[in-house]
């Protein structure tokens, strides 16, 4: 029974997401609203669309919840699979969804506390490298300025000589 109302929400949810659903939707309330005026507008004539957007609605809630449920403990299983294959990961969180709220919270708040270290890590990291660049780049603009300087001066030394020669 399991496993055809797993079937049968899956169907259902496919179905009543696609386009051609809304299509239909959309005349049966357009085709509901013309009739009105045939009806003038009765209490039975509001009562049927009521009714049906009702039953509708309660149905669906449960088809939606199903597939929402299995899709939501497929994506842990997947998470699950993925923190157990990699090496450095943390094995802990593997099911963590089952913990209590308390206990979720006490990860995600050493989860922060650690994203917040990186953070200032890496900022610190970009400083270093950026001085490390710019005393780099000086030293090269120096090392070019005294080559050009040698090099002009050895030119000039060369002309000096072929005119005193």
């Amino acid at each position: 029974m399991r496993e055809f109302f797993n079937l049968l929400a899956g169907k259902t949810s496919a179905v009543m997401g696609s386009y051609w659903a809304f299509l239909v939707a959309l005349v049966i309330v357009v085709v509901w609203a013309m009739t009105g005026p045939i009806f003038q507008y009765s209490d039975t004539w509001q009562l049927v669309i009521n009714t049906g957007t009702t039953i509708v609605t309660f149905l669906m809630v449960f088809l939606i919840q199903n597939t929402q449920n299995r899709d939501a403990r497929a994506m842990h299983l997947k998470l699950d699979e993925l923190i157990a294959s990699v090496k450095n990961a943390h094995n802990e969180m593997i099911d963590i969804e089952h913990l209590s709220d308390e206990e979720l919270e006490r990860i995600a708040t050493r989860y922060k506390q650690l994203r917040e270290s990186y953070v200032n890590n890496v900022q610190g990291i970009a400083e270093d490298k950026a001085r490390e660049v710019a005393q780099n780049t000086a030293k090269e603009v120096a090392q070019g300025t005294a080559h050009e300087t040698a090099r002009e001066t050895a030119q000039k030394v060369v002309e000096d000589g072929k005119r005193v020669a």
